[in-house]
C-alpha cells in the first residue's frame, strides 16, 4: 500500500503536467496528497520543514546557474548571433539534411553555454523551415531538437556547462570535466542511435505519404530573414569563451585562488562565512564562465544590445525563475516522496544490488522519473545516498570522476516523463501534443537509458575514464 501511495501521486503530477497544468501549483498538492493518505497530521509539517526546504535549498544552490544562463541565451538571441550561429551550420551542412543540421545546432548552442529553454525557442523557426522544404513530418521536430538539446551535451560530454553535469561537483569534489572519456564514448553512442532512430522515423513516414502537413498547424513561424545576419566567426567567440574559461577557472584559477576552504571574515567579531572550495568550485567556474561569455557579446554587439538589454533581461530573469522554481517544486515533490515509507522500501531493494554504478545509475534515474527533473531527481539521489555511492566506489576502487559521470548521465535517462518541464516548453513551442510528438522524445530518452549502462560496461572491460 506505501508504494502504491507513492506512485498515485507520481501519476496524479503527471496527469495534470500532461493536461497543461504548472508543477509549480501541482507538486506540493500531488506530495502533500501522499502524505495525507500515509500520516495525516504531518501534512503541515512536511509541507514546512521538508518540501519548502527542499525547494529553498536547490534555489539556494543552482539558481544563478538558472540566471546567468538565461541572461547568456538572451543576449545571444537579441544580438543575433543565434540565428547566424544556425545559420552557419545548415550551411555547412546542408539544408538536404534536416535532422542532422537540427541536431548539430542544438548541440553547439548547449555545449556552449545556452541553456535548453533558449535553445528550443532559437532553434525551433529553422527547425520548421528546413522541414517544410524537405516534406518531413512536423510532428518529427520535438524528438530532433531533444536529441541535440536533451542528451549528450546536455550531461556527457566534459565541461559542458549545464546545470546536469555541474550537481555532482558538489557531493564528489570532482569538476565539470570529470571522466571525459567515458562521457564523450556515451555522447557517441547516444548521438549515432538518436540519428538512426530519427533517420527511420523519417523513412516510415515518407513511405506512408506523409509530408509536413498542411492542416491545423499551430505555432508556425515566419520565414526566417537571413539576410543581415553577424559574421558567424563573431557570434560563435562567445561560446567558445564560455567553454574556455569554464577549464580555466575550473583547473587554474579558482583552485589557486581560493585553495581547499574559504574561511571570509567581513568585520571583527562576525561569524567567519566558510566554504568547503572542491564542494563549489564546479558551479563558481560555470558561473563565472558565463559572466565572461555576456561580456564577450556586449562586446561585439553593445549597440544593438543597449536598445533591448533592460527588456530582455526582464524577461530573461523571469525565464529563469520560472524554470528554477519548476525544478525546485519538482525537487520538494521528489524529496517529499523519497521520505515516505513507500519509497524507503524502494530503496533499500536498491541498496541490495552490490554494484555501486549500477545502484547509482538505477536510483538516480527513478527519482529524475518520479520528480520529472534530471536536476531535481538527481540531487535528491545524490543527497540521500552520496556517501553510500562514495563508500561503495571506494571499495571497488572506483574514481570518483566515474560516479560524477554515471550520476550525470543518469540524470537524463527516465527524467522526461511527460510532466517534464523542458518537454512541455519544446512541444508548447512546436505547437505540437503529447499524443502527437511524445514517442519520439521517450524514444530518444530510452535510448539515453541504456547508454549510461553501455559506459558502465565500457568503463568495467577497458578501465576507461
Amino acid at each position: 500500500m506505501a508504494a502504491l501511495i507513492c506512485l498515485l501521486a507520481l501519476g496524479f503530477l503527471i496527469l495534470f503536467a500532461y493536461r497543461g497544468y504548472s508543477v509549480i501549483l501541482f507538486a506540493p498538492i500531488a506530495a502533500l496528497g501522499a502524505v495525507l493518505l500515509t500520516q495525516p497530521s504531518a501534512v503541515l509539517p512536511v509541507y514546512s520543514g521538508l518540501f519548502m526546504d527542499s525547494m529553498v535549498v536547490f534555489v539556494k544552490n543552482y539558481f544563478p546557474a538558472f540566471m546567468l544562463g538565461a541572461i547568456f541565451g538572451k543576449v545571444i538571441e537579441q544580438s543575433g548571433f543565434a540565428k547566424s550561429i544556425v545559420a552557419a551550420v545548415i550551411n555547412v551542412v546542408g539544408a538536404s539534411r534536416a535532422m542532422l543540421s537540427i541536431v548539430l545546432v542544438c548541440a553547439l548552442l548547449t555545449y556552449g553555454g545556452v541553456s535548453l529553454f533558449v535553445v528550443v525557442f532559437a532553434v525551433y523557426p529553422f527547425a520548421a523551415e528546413l522541414f517544410r522544404a524537405s516534406n518531413i513530418p512536423k510532428r518529427l521536430i520535438p524528438g530532433t531538437i531533444a536529441l541535440g538539446s536533451f542528451t549528450f551535451t546536455m550531461d556527457c560530454l566534459p565541461f559542458t556547462p549545464q546545470i546536469q553535469n555541474i550537481i555532482p561537483t558538489r557531493f564528489f569534489g570532482t569538476t565539470a570535466g570529470a571522466a571525459g572519456w567515458l562521457g564523450t564514448i556515451g555522447a557517441v553512442w547516444i548521438f549515432i542511435w538518436g540519428m538512426l532512430y530519427l533517420e527511420w522515423r523519417r523513412r516510415t513516414a515518407a513511405k506512408a505519404g506523409e509530408g509536413y502537413g498542411t492542416t491545423n498547424l499551430v505555432n508556425e513561424p515566419e520565414p526566417v530573414d537571413t539576410a543581415s545576419l553577424v559574421n558567424p566567426w563573431i557570434a560563435i567567440l562567445p561560446l567558445f569563451v564560455v567553454g574556455i574559461s569554464n577549464v580555466i577557472f575550473t583547473r587554474i584559477i579558482l583552485p589557486r585562488y581560493y585553495g581547499e576552504t574559504s574561511t571570509v571574515i567581513l568585520h571583527q567579531g562576525a561569524t567567519p562565512i566558510v566554504q568547503v572550495v572542491k564542494s563549489w568550485i564546479g558551479v563558481w567556474s560555470v558561473e563565472a564562465a558565463l559572466v565572461l561569455g555576456i561580456l564577450t557579446v556586449f562586446i561585439f554587439s553593445f549597440k544593438e544590445l543597449s536598445k533591448k538589454f533592460i527588456e530582455g533581461s526582464k524577461a530573461a530573469i523571469a525565464g529563469s525563475l520560472l524554470a528554477s522554481m519548476n525544478t525546485a517544486s519538482e525537487y520538494g515533490f521528489g524529496s517529499v516522496i523519497a521520505a515516505l515509507p513507500g519509497f524507503i522500501v524502494l530503496h533499500r531493494a536498491l541498496e541490495r544490488i552490490p554494484n555501486p554504478l549500477v545502484n547509482e545509475a538505477l536510483t538516480v534515474n527513478i527519482l529524475a522519473g518520479i520528480t520529472g527533473s534530471a536536476s531535481g531527481g538527481m540531487s535528491i539521489a545524490l543527497a540521500a545516498s552520496a556517501k553510500d555511492f562514495i563508500a561503495a566506489a571506494n571499495a571497488h576502487g572506483i574514481p570518483m570522476a566515474v560516479l560524477h559521470r554515471v550520476a550525470s548521465m543518469a540524470s537524463g535517462g527516465m527524467d522526461t516523463l511527460p510532466h517534464n518541464g523542458a518537454v512541455i516548453t519544446l512541444l508548447f513551442v512546436c505547437g505540437l501534443t503529447h499524443r502527437q510528438s511524445y514517442i519520439d522524445i521517450f524514444a530518444i530518452t530510452v535510448n539515453k537509458f541504456i547508454a549510461v549502462f553501455f559506459v558502465i560496461a565500457v568503463y568495467y572491460l577497458t578501465g576507461i575514464v
